[in-house]
């Protein structure tokens, strides 16, 4: 028996041994890969988003890649030195399921990069503006996707309803909304739900950017909740099933929308607004522009484009059937526009952009595009730029000459600018935004209230997974204690070996339940890796769970064994399932310690500078705190700096001591006056004591732990064969006939 259970241990290590070298192989490649895409990215100046877009902190991001399979545009993010990486950056437009996908928080989604600024109204947090009393919102603000117009609309009406007093507002509204699009309706909705009175102003007609839509057009959103409605949209669905959706919704909820009515000024002060309207003035409490940017297209600047026949919108392609049609732009509203005419198999089309590639569309209008052309139907101009317009033809330089288009319609798609005067008039400023979060101050390291909610909740969740942890091993030894305790020899004579013994119907029955718990792990690799199963749930509650059955795993297991290993199979599978654990302890938390870099000085500089910046924005938080000396040496304790030892002693201790200071955190909770400034406190005192640590180990961090996943992964291949042979030995010799 002996010699059949050491030849399948060799068996399943060979298999880990294959397993772990195909998962280097695959992983190289895939790095290989992204770093020859970068690397033309950055050759064409494609590497700078456009607008907002996530960066991953690779000081946190423990490489589950989970953010990878998470966004509907495709590949957005690559693998770089292990970590993801955003190497289509000119495809991205903001969708932020990478980061909703990341189970540790290393993803945040930031406005504008260093290289590229991009300027919008200053808001904090709560989308209220320089100007007290008024909040922008939507695309306005910067948030030009559906899904994130409507989040924001809801969270400025929820925050509105909050700080505004019930009652005292005499004959004016409560809030004035400026613009029906997503984030106007959506702002109104909420309002509504809550009873609070508000005006839902819009110069056009209701709608905003989604009735501009050209017909048919598909929209990739997200659905999102309306209060006294439900669900609003899909993953896919048209302009038409959009608007639909929204006007069932106006209809049910009842929101009037004044349309046809332009702003032109906001006079008054916070609490006591006079709107300034084409039709009066409006007195209200609060306001909040959600309007959009298509009140002020950006011109081509070249003369003849006041001509009749130059437009920048397109709702219709039917209407340019049989034209000689010139769209101009190079990204999707052009691409669509110039799709559908050509599609029409009528109209001679052209597009016309001043760029060598269109690499500011999705993949997938450009591949339509392209088709069109090869077939003949749409002739690309690229790179071309429009010098003049008359009315029966445009003429352009097009590749380094110049020519003469016949031309009917001329359709203008090149975005654009932010109605700066009507928001200097209003008394908002605005900023230039170098990858920022909004809502962040210049240089602030910033926490935004969702992000604190979201870490008390987990928190709250640890908290009970430790109390059912301990719960089921406290009983687990209760009913065992008597048998457990025993040595070897006295436990054949005890009148409980029977029950107990690992053969025996408890031992049986605990190991049952302890081989179904553990295989309730692989839930999580299987969720991070399916793009199907994206969203389902929070990943962060999935790693969580994930990590306490691994953690559980082997007290149960050892519960199920009676604390005894009695042959290479058993010893096997305990040696593998203590190793699985290790490497997920070491990859939760641990791997979060070590460095992006492989220890350039200029780097060290780079995070040295960084704890002393974190460190320099925490002293304002303990003024005026109770108890100032307690949260001094708590600070002092973060900062300090780390006692010269072995790397492998220092990891080895760091979890037990990183506990000991987050329970010293918990006790002095009490010393601030609320739940806000002492999660702030509480976030930016534990990045300095992981920063202070990656100072003192940054040479051999990475290195040792480079390659912690293939191990993981690989023995956890190992563990689930050996325990696949161990379950029908151990059925077969305690069930069998024989």
């Amino acid at each position: 028996m002996d010699m059949v259970s050491s030849a399948i241990a060799a068996v399943a290590v060979l298999l880990a041994v294959v397993m772990a070298v195909g998962h280097v192989v695959k992983r190289r490649r895939r790095m290989a890969h992204d770093a020859v895409v970068l690397l033309e990215k950055v050759e064409k100046n494609l590497h700078i988003p456009r607008s907002l877009h996530p960066i991953i902190d690779t000081d946190i991001c423990i490489g589950s890649l989970s953010c990878l399979k998470a966004c509907p545009e495709g590949d957005i993010l690559g693998i770089q030195k292990g970590t993801a990486t955003l190497v289509h950056a000119d495809h991205c437009i903001g969708h932020g399921r990478c980061a909703a996908e990341c189970p540790v928080q290393a993803i945040r989604l930031v406005m504008g990069t260093h290289e590229r600024g991009v300027d919008l109204p200053e808001v904090d947090e709560y989308f209220e503006s320089s100007r007290p009393g008024v909040h922008v919102v939507g695309e306005l603000g910067g948030m030009g996707l559906l899904r994130n117009a409507v989040r924001q609309g809801l969270h400025a009406a929820k925050r509105l309803d909050a700080i505004l007093p019930k009652g005292g507002g005499g004959k004016a509204v409560d809030v004035v909304i400026v613009g029906a699009g997503a984030a106007g309706l959506a702002t109104a909705c909420a309002l509504h739900e809550a009873g609070r009175s508000y005006r839902l102003l819009e110069q056009g007609t209701w709608g905003g950017t989604m009735y501009h839509y050209p017909r048919r057009k598909i929209v990739m959103t997200e659905p999102a909740t309306i209060p006294g409605f439900g669900k609003i949209g899909k993953s896919i669905i048209s302009k038409e099933e959009l608007l639909e959706t929204w006007g069932k919704a106006i209809e049910k909820i009842q929101v009037k929308v004044d349309e046809g009515i332009q702003v032109t000024g906001i006079d008054g002060e916070d609490g006591a607004f006079a709107v300034h309207t084409t039709k009066g003035i409006i007195d209200a409490r609060k306001v909040v522009l959600a309007c959009g940017r298509r009140g002020t297209p950006r011109k081509m600047g070249v003369p003849g484009e006041e001509l009749q026949k130059v437009t920048y919108g397109f709702t219709d392609a039917e209407q340019y059937g049989g034209r000689r049609v010139l769209v101009v732009g190079g990204g999707d509203s052009a691409l669509e526009a110039a799709i559908q005419i050509a599609e029409l198999g009528t109209s001679e089309v052209a597009l016309s952009y001043r760029g060598a590639e269109l690499g500011r569309a999705r993949q997938a209008n450009r591949d339509k595009l392209t088709a069109l052309s090869e077939a003949g139907q749409l002739t690309l101009l690229l790179p071309s730029q429009i010098k003049y317009v008359t009315e029966t033809e445009v003429r352009l330089e097009w590749d380094g000459r110049e020519m003469r288009l016949p031309n009917d319609d001329i359709i203008v798609n090149i975005g654009g600018d932010p109605p700066d005067g009507f928001l200097k008039k209003a008394g908002v400023e605005m900023r230039r935004y170098k990858g920022e979060q909004l809502g962040a101050k210049t240089g602030e390291d910033y926490v935004s209230e969702e992000e604190m909610k979201m870490r008390r909740r987990l928190r709250r969740t640890l908290a009970l997974y430790a109390c059912l942890g301990a719960t089921i091993v406290a009983y687990l030894a209760y009913k065992g204690w008597g048998y457990y305790q025993l040595a070897t020899m006295a436990r054949m004579r005890s009148p409980l070996h029977g029950a107990f013994k690992s053969a025996g119907p408890w031992g049986h029955g605990v190991g049952i339940v302890a081989t179904v718990f553990m295989l309730s792990n692989f839930l999580y690799p299987v969720r991070k890796r399916t793009r199907s199963l994206t969203g389902l749930g929070d990943i962060r509650d999935w790693l969580n769970f994930h990590v306490f059955v691994g953690f559980m795993s082997p007290l149960v297991i050892a519960f199920h064994a009676a604390f005894q290993s009695n042959n290479v199979l058993a010893t096997s599978t305990a040696v593998a399932l203590g190793i699985v654990v290790g490497t997920g302890l070491i990859g939760r938390f641990i791997y979060g310690l070590v460095p992006s870099v492989d220890g350039h000085a200029e780097e060290l500089e780079l995070i040295s500078g960084r704890f002393e910046r974190l460190r320099s924005t925490v002293e304002p938080m303990l003024a005026g705190a109770r108890e100032r000396n307690r949260l001094d040496k708590l600070v002092a304790s973060a900062t300090a700096q780390v006692p010269k030892r072995s790397l492998i002693v220092a990891l080895l201790r760091e979890p037990l001591s990183g506990l000991r200071f987050r329970f010293r955190l918990l006790r002095v909770r009490f010393l601030f006056t609320g739940t806000s400034q002492y999660t702030r406190f509480r976030i930016s005192v534990l990045r300095l004591r992981r920063l202070r640590f990656q100072i003192a180990f940054y040479g051999g961090l990475r290195n040792l732990l480079r390659n912690w996943r293939v191990m993981h992964a690989s023995l956890a291949v190992f563990l689930v064969f050996v325990m696949t042979v161990h379950i029908g030995v151990s059925l077969y010799l305690g069930y069998g006939l024989k």
